[in-house]
């Protein structure tokens, strides 16, 4: 018996009711080896990252929320303060769902390896949590929970950005598409690419920086608070995506040509606009110290760093205006974020906003 080991063209017959050996497993294409089977491990870091994943887990309503309301409510904030927080809240109310759904939809039946299968399903998880995130925060602050999560489709700057992501998950969804050919691993590689490197890697973290600016002044500190937790389970699914794409490119040489690096950097400077004009659009004017040149320097930097770690060549030479973003992400020097959260507490639907 087997279950989804490989698209459903079968080349040969193996047999899958032997013991499974270790060296026989493979990221994709492997259809010597019962996927049902997780032990013996093979990919230690597959697994590592599914422990870190489980050892982070949190709930959105965990977070209080009372004093984000009441800042909410007064006039505090000023219209493009307001405009930023629901900017972000559009952006990644969506943009979560669209990476749980190419993980269950695109990715995982080409992933012929249980460990890293592991870590799917638990980043599966951690992607519906993150959109239980924006469902607590909309119902929180009363907003238009139909404006926020509309907004990919009515705010150009969203819709780009995600518009990008669908075309990656689009080519995967083509039928009888399969990674047998050369061909057909560069097309996975690139929506792993697109999803681990520029959405988690490069799309999300402008969000990140204008929202922990908030937190950073002690303002809408239960949202920043959340959106620490999710750029720590971000992390830890960025660096499980670069294995992933590492290992593939070691299994599969052939497939990372001079020419599919090209069309990886291009792809990633495509990012790097988009996510710039995300930027612009969000702060049109400055706030909170910050301006649309800074994210421009930022993004370009982020970019660089992803570009390294899939072995291309780093080409903006950007140095990073937010070096607190550095020690915020350094997952060793984080604090205890599970400090506070709280054992009894009003859920965003039983607060009182009379």
């Amino acid at each position: 018996m087997s279950c989804c080991n490989v698209s459903d063209q079968r080349p040969e017959a193996h047999d899958l009711t032997k013991r499974v050996n270790a060296e026989d497993k493979r990221l994709i294409n492997c259809k010597a080896v019962d996927v049902n089977q997780l032990m013996p491990i093979k990919y230690d870091w597959a697994w590592e990252h599914y422990l870190n994943g489980c050892k982070n887990q949190w709930m959105p309503n965990e977070v209080p929320m009372q004093k984000d309301i009441e800042l909410w409510k007064s006039n505090k904030l000023t219209a493009a303060e307001r405009s930023v927080i629901m900017r972000n809240l559009g952006f990644f109310s969506t943009a979560e769902s669209l990476v749980g759904n190419n993980i269950v939809l695109a990715i995982f039946k080409h992933v012929t390896n249980p460990e890293c299968r592991q870590y799917l399903l638990r980043q599966s998880f951690e992607e519906a949590i993150h959109t239980h995130t924006f469902h607590y925060i909309c119902e929180s602050l009363n907003l238009d929970e139909r404006e926020i999560f509309n907004m990919y489709h009515e705010v150009s700057s969203i819709r780009n950005k995600d518009e990008f992501e669908m075309r990656l998950t689009e080519d995967i969804m083509q039928e009888g598409f399969s990674t047998d050919t050369t061909e057909g691993v560069q097309t996975f590689l690139k929506n792993l690419i697109g999803f681990y490197v520029i959405m988690e890697g490069i799309f999300f973290y402008s969000g990140f920086v204008m929202i922990l600016s908030f937190h950073r002044g002690n303002r809408m500190t239960g949202i920043g608070e959340q959106f620490q937790y999710i750029m720590r389970d971000e992390t830890i699914h960025m660096n499980f995506g670069l294995d992933l794409i590492n290992g593939i490119k070691a299994e599969n040489p052939e497939a990372w040509t001079p020419k599919f690096q090209k069309e990886i950097d291009g792809l990633i400077e495509e990012a790097v606009e988009l996510e710039v004009a995300y930027a612009q659009d969000c702060l049109p004017r400055g706030i909170l110290g910050l301006n649309a040149g800074m994210f421009r320097e930022y993004v370009q930097y982020i970019a660089d760093r992803r570009l390294e770690r899939i072995g291309l060549t780093a080409k903006y030479g950007d140095s990073n205006p937010f070096p607190w973003m550095s020690e915020t992400i350094d997952l060793a020097k984080e604090k205890n974020f599970f400090e506070t959260r709280v054992i009894e507490y009003q859920t965003g639907g039983a607060l009182t906003w009379d």
